[in-house]
């Protein structure tokens, strides 16, 4: 059985993490799997949006300790396994395309980690997220330290890192974690409208918005206006821009819509 399961419907791609015998806990084979899948993803145009799933009611339960355990890696061997994987996270993190996080059940450690990677997170009331690294004297890795401050600020960064206490659904959201709380029989085809929505979507706007607000957090009012005005000059020569605003004059339905 592969560990991740990985399929494309209507430009919509779902990446599913599959040992849900171990919760779906990260070990080296999906993390291959991942690597390569993201690699896949980044050429293939015919994919508006990506989905990221667990398996068997759990998103992911953080990395394999069995296999972290045995792995017998010295300090650059376990140097150069984080190289290899930040590769594919920053790929993923980079994505031109959106990317939504369906996440029921735990999404502890790198789990949590991975939820983080994506634009929205869709969850269930009976998700948990813990970044549960310092319980075996661990860092949070999975570029954590990157995404969690940016999302509920230094100060909560560190008290969710170094507390190592769960948080619930509803925390999640008020934290602006979670996008949103659905019912669980609801949440692979909630994820999935959102993605579908996408197909709508101008592809140009939906990069340079992500890439702006990537570069937002390190760059100054002067580069971040200048980022501004050469991104609003793209768009508006485009020809999707020009469809849009036809559309809106003649009282047509627009191209993109986010799903009620």
């Amino acid at each position: 059985m592969n560990a991740t399961r990985y399929s494309v419907e209507q430009g919509v791609a779902v990446l599913e993490l599959n040992r849900p015998e171990r919760r779906n806990a990260l070990n080296e084979a999906m993390r291959d799997e991942l690597r390569d899948t993201v690699t896949r993803l980044r050429s293939d145009r015919d994919v508006h949006a990506l989905v990221l799933a667990g398996a068997g009611g759990a998103f992911c339960a953080g990395g394999d300790l069995k296999g972290i355990s045995s792995a017998g890696l010295d300090n650059e061997g376990w140097r150069n396994r984080m190289a290899d994987l930040h590769s594919w996270l920053k790929d993923l993190l980079l994505l031109d395309r959106p990317v939504i996080a369906a996440v029921d059940g735990p999404a502890y450690g790198a789990g949590f980690s991975l939820a983080l990677a994506a634009d929205f997170i869709v969850a269930t009331p009976r998700a948990r997220f813990c970044m549960s690294f310092m319980r075996v004297g661990a860092v949070p890795d999975l570029g954590a330290f990157y995404t969690l401050p940016r999302i509920v600020g230094p100060r909560r960064a560190r008290e969710l890192m170094l507390s190592t206490r769960e948080i619930d659904a509803e925390e999640a959201l008020a934290l602006g974690i979670v996008s949103e709380i659905v019912p669980v029989a609801q949440l692979r085809d909630r994820a999935l409208a959102l993605a579908a929505s996408f197909e709508g979507a101008s592809p140009l706007a939906v990069s340079l918005i992500k890439r702006a607000v990537t570069a937002s957090s390190t760059s100054d009012l002067s580069t971040m206006l200048d980022i501004e005005a050469v991104s609003q000059s793209l768009v508006f020569g485009g020809a999707y821009h020009h469809e849009a605003i036809a559309r809106f004059l003649n009282k047509q339905p627009a191209m993109f819509r986010w799903p009620e």
